[in-house]
């Protein structure tokens, strides 16, 4: 090729691991040297096997984020995720707000990097054992998921982007929205219970703190009620109502009140109740039952009762779409809170633990 061609080429090099590269480099021949002569072909292959090793070798280190990440090293992970999820939702409709969950807690601990996946060790209690993921359900869907992407591509796929394109797929399955999930994350080496108090919001959270929590992350206000909205999925155990009951009357329908206390009164702190009526179907029923004042903890009762906040909770009760929207926008930030980079991050063999030195 012509020694401008191979000039004009070289930045394209560079930001290979990053962009769509194959489209890319092709178009920019085609706009320097026109239509490609057969001739030319033998050269152009050369030149193109060149680029694709270089995207190989550049692998999962990089940094930033891209739609087409795996897409020469195992180029049906999302497709593996997105069949393994579909037949556990399938089969446990439940499993969708556990999967979600299972995001959302990842990514306010430490950033994305799959650290609440890893299970403890004799010296060290891990995330998942902390009280606040107690209850995190889905992590069998996730090894699954791991298993059959490592016997594809063994060594490609990330712990972290697996649970953001699960979470993706497990909305998707029960009525929610589709939204892209670029690829790349690193999993993490690191996971503590104690980092699991500050960083995760509580169920007795007023709208004011929620706000404040949610901004540390980059998010506004519109990004955190349509985040909570979230829990238009699953349930929550009593402890995290119950006092709600006695303090909160007031901002609590009596009916919704006396029926969450028999539940109680008879289950003791294993019983659960659900956040909305349809706790199997990612719609806008959540936003209208906090309307109502049935919503199940203090911190979604909260985004009806404070004036920062109300005005969301009716748009989105009265229009779903707009929460689908919204929802989205704040999933797409949330899948890119604190990402690893280079050394602080890995590709693990295995979801629950790290990788064993090399050396």
């Amino acid at each position: 090729l012509p020694q401008h061609v191979c000039s004009a080429l070289t930045p394209l090099l560079l930001l290979v691991p990053v962009i769509d590269h194959s489209r890319i480099v092709l178009r920019k021949l085609v706009s320097i040297t026109g239509p490609i002569k057969m001739g030319a072909v033998k050269n152009l292959v050369k030149l193109l096997i060149l680029v694709e090793v270089a995207v190989a070798l550049a692998g999962p280190g990089v940094a930033a984020l891209s739609m087409d990440y795996y897409g020469m090293n195992c180029p049906f992970a999302e497709y593996i995720v997105r069949n393994i999820v579909g037949e556990a939702v399938m089969g446990d409709p439940t499993l969708a707000a556990g999967l979600l969950r299972l995001h959302f807690h990842d990514c306010f601990v430490q950033g994305c990097d799959a650290s609440v996946l890893l299970d403890s060790t004799p010296g060290s209690k891990a995330e998942k054992d902390a009280l606040a993921n107690k209850s995190l359900r889905g992590f069998e869907v996730i090894d699954k998921i791991k298993d059959t992407l490592e016997a594809q591509c063994p060594g490609v796929v990330t712990c972290a982007d697996i649970l953001a394109l699960a979470a993706r797929d497990a909305v998707l399955m029960v009525g929610g929205p589709y939204y892209d999930v670029p690829q790349g994350r690193r999993d993490g080496r690191r996971s503590v219970d104690t980092d699991t108090l500050t960083a995760l919001p509580s169920p007795f959270l007023n709208a004011s703190a929620l706000i404040t929590l949610f901004g540390t992350h980059g998010f506004n206000v519109q990004d955190m009620v349509a985040l909570s909205g979230g829990h238009t999925l699953g349930v929550a155990h009593c402890p995290s109502f119950t006092p709600r009951l006695k303090f909160e009357a007031s901002t609590l329908d009596a009916g919704f009140a006396s029926s969450l206390a028999a539940t109680c009164s008879k289950g003791g702190d294993s019983a659960s109740a659900t956040f909305d009526r349809t706790s199997t179907a990612f719609d806008g029923v959540y936003f209208k039952e906090l309307q109502q004042r049935r919503g199940l903890l203090s911190s979604d009762q909260t985004l009806y009762e404070s004036p920062e906040t109300q005005r969301l909770v009716n748009m989105f009760a009265m229009n779903q779409g707009y929460f689908f929207y919204a929802f989205t926008q704040g999933m797409g930030k949330m899948g890119q809170i604190d990402l690893k980079e280079g050394d602080r991050g890995e590709v693990r063999k295995s979801c629950r633990v790290v990788n064993k030195p090399s050396w």
